[in-house]
């Protein structure tokens, strides 16, 4: 898919787009960037308009360093980015601390949705969790822009996989991308300098008021993100299911395309008929 620009708050945010149908929006999480949906995206679009953005500081997306990267801003960005793009109502996906950005989102404009879906997500406080832990102590974070390189990188993404042997030169290479400069390496760093899980941890009460059908989808074999988390998600939430890919690592989108497809349209198309 092309890529494709749109302006909000005076930064270039990059998308792609694919497909005809109702809108959904794919929202990736920390060490990566909209291409981890490009399996998933391929297979929904010949029934949706998919539209995988990528995060600001992230990808393509502008890379400032004199703005808030708390995943509070990010999901007022991607308010105005669904706004801008006339996507609502929507069907909406995130992904790790793209999972944190979209409950902000549910519970500030639930109206704007049809349903949400949260895949192996961040959640109350139970995150962050190592290496993000390590890499926002002053030396570590410090030290991170200038000693980023694909060996280290290589490590997070093996662990992050089921199938270890899917790491292949081309898709660690799709990973290393946009920290190949030292605006995506900044980028990076600012994104990590701002986790903050008390933004989660304050919504909690909101989430229990939540009426939209949601579907929690948990990888078992997720190395980085506790299962507590995805639990208390699916009991907290009302309208809430819970879904197990016995054989998905974090990055399940990777690990199983076709799973997770499956998932996410029967629930999607499920939504319409209701």
């Amino acid at each position: 898919m092309n890529t494709q620009f749109t302006e909000v708050d005076g930064h270039h945010i990059a998308y792609h787009r694919k497909g005809h149908g109702a809108p959904v929006l794919l929202v990736h999480g920390v060490a990566s960037h909209s291409f981890l949906w490009d399996g998933i995206a391929e297979l929904l679009a010949e029934k949706f308009d998919v539209i995988a953005i990528d995060l600001l500081g992230c990808g393509e997306s502008d890379k400032p360093l004199d703005v808030d990267y708390s995943i509070a801003a990010q999901a007022e960005i991607l308010m105005k980015f669904i706004d801008k793009l006339k996507l609502a109502p929507l069907h909406l996906v995130g992904h790790d601390l793209g999972g944190g950005i979209v409950q902000i989102m549910a519970v500030t404009r639930p109206e704007q949705l049809i349903d949400l879906t949260l895949i192996n997500p961040v959640g109350y406080d139970y995150w962050p969790v190592q290496p993000i832990t390590l890499m926002r102590l002053p030396v570590i974070r410090s030290l991170t822009a200038s000693i980023m390189n694909p060996h280290m990188l290589r490590m997070v993404i093996r662990r992050a996989l089921f199938y270890k042997e899917r790491l292949t030169d081309d898709l660690m290479g799709k990973f290393w991308e946009p920290l190949q400069s030292q605006a995506g390496r900044d980028g990076f760093v600012r994104l990590i300098k701002a986790i903050n899980n008390r933004l989660l941890t304050d919504i909690t009460g909101q989430l229990r008021q939540l009426k939209l059908s949601s579907l929690v989808i948990r990888g078992d074999a997720d190395a980085y993100l506790s299962r507590e988390i995805t639990e208390k998600l699916a009991e907290d939430i009302p309208n809430a299911r819970l879904a197990h890919i016995t054989t998905g690592g974090h990055f399940i989108q990777l690990d199983e395309p076709e799973q997770l497809f499956k998932l996410l349209s029967d629930f999607f198309l499920e939504e319409k008929e209701l």
